[in-house]
This record gives structure tokens, C-alpha cells and sequence, in this order.
């Protein structure tokens, strides 16, 4: 049974064959991609089994395409909210848990901590309301690790931890494959 086209988006891997990130996977709509292919900025490395057709041509869908370019990735990663989770696990770092996250100043803005990398964590909310605007030794509370400011390496490897939901089987052999091998 053949998917809908929709559910048929390509991986978009840089010239050297990485993926342009992993978390989020970088990804395209199919229509996205055939738009690529014929301005002729990819190149195709694997398809579905699914077609598109118009009047005058027809094409398999592409499942992993690799850009003609390189393109430089970005040298600091963008403190964002998302980046902050995914620097921290997507785990509260005063108890570990995944649930109901928020983030926390380490030190509260009211005592003149700053909105920063190396202020803030990763909180579930009851951790965040039980700290509330105290310093780390007045709530009582401890880090699991430390606030830094991450490398996109580092986010990369993290992002890795945590695949997307969708996984075509075309794009094993281009994920991950920089990952030690088991013995």
C-alpha cells in the first residue's frame, strides 16, 4: 500500500551527506523537494515507491536528497526555548522529570539574574513553583547539571537521544552513521 503523498517527506542532507540537523530531523514536504529537483539544487539518493504525476511528466517522490551546496552550519546554537530543552534532556533539572516543562532562572530575575545560557534550566512546573524566587540554597532544591552555553555539537548528539516519530527506512543509512559501531 502506497502512502499518501503527504505523508512523504524527504530527508535533506548537506553536501557532505550529514543531515542539515538532527532534532529537529531536517525535512521536506514532497512538494518542497520536487521543487529542489528541478531548480536543481539536489540531488536525489533514494525514493518512495509513491509517483506524482502532472500532464507532461512524472517522478517518484524523493525520500532522501542531498543539497548540490554546502551549507555552513551554524556556528553558536540559538538560545531558544527549545534549544534549552534539548541542552537539558527534555528533563526537569532539580528532578529529572519530562512532564509539564518549563524553564527556571537559576537566579531569579528579582535578584538580578539574567536571562542567559547559563542561567537557565529546564523545569517541570511543580519544581519551578517550589523554587519560586529563591536562591538554589534558600529552596532547598539541587542541579542534576549546571546551566552552560551548548555547542551545536552537543545539541546534535542530544537530538540524536530523541528520534522523531516518523522514520522512513530509506534514511537508516544516512542517519547516524558517524555513531561509534557496536563490537
Amino acid at each position: 500500500m502506497s502512502h499518501p503523498v503527504e505523508a512523504c517527506p524527504a530527508l535533506v542532507l548537506n553536501a557532505d551527506y550529514r543531515p542539515l540537523s538532527y532534532f529537529p530531523l531536517s525535512l521536506w514536504s514532497w512538494q518542497d523537494t520536487i521543487k529542489a529537483v528541478f531548480l536543481g539544487r539536489v540531488n536525489i539518493l533514494s525514493e518512495y515507491d509513491r509517483m506524482v504525476r502532472s500532464p507532461s511528466f512524472e517522478i517518484r517522490l524523493p525520500s532522501v536528497v542531498s543539497l548540490k551546496t554546502y551549507v555552513q552550519p551554524a556556528r553558536h546554537p540559538a538560545f531558544t526555548r527549545f534549544n534549552v530543552f534539548l541542552r537539558d534532556r527534555f528533563a526537569c533539572q532539580y528532578c529529572g522529570d519530562g512532564d509539564d516543562l518549563t524553564f527556571d532562572h537559576v537566579v531569579p530575575r528579582s535578584r538580578g539574574g539574567r536571562t542567559t545560557w547559563d542561567n537557565i534550566i529546564t523545569a517541570c512546573s511543580p519544581c519551578n513553583l517550589r523554587k519560586g524566587g529563591r536562591l538554589l540554597k534558600e529552596s532547598g532544591l539541587h542541579l542534576r547539571s549546571h546551566p552552560f552555553v551548548p555547542t551545536v555539537g552537543q545539541l546534535q548528539e542530544n537530538g540524536r537521544s530523541f528520534p522523531p516519530n516518523y522514520l522512513h527506512e530509506s534514511w537508516n543509512d544516512f542517519l547516524y552513521w558517524d555513531a561509534e559501531l557496536e563490537a
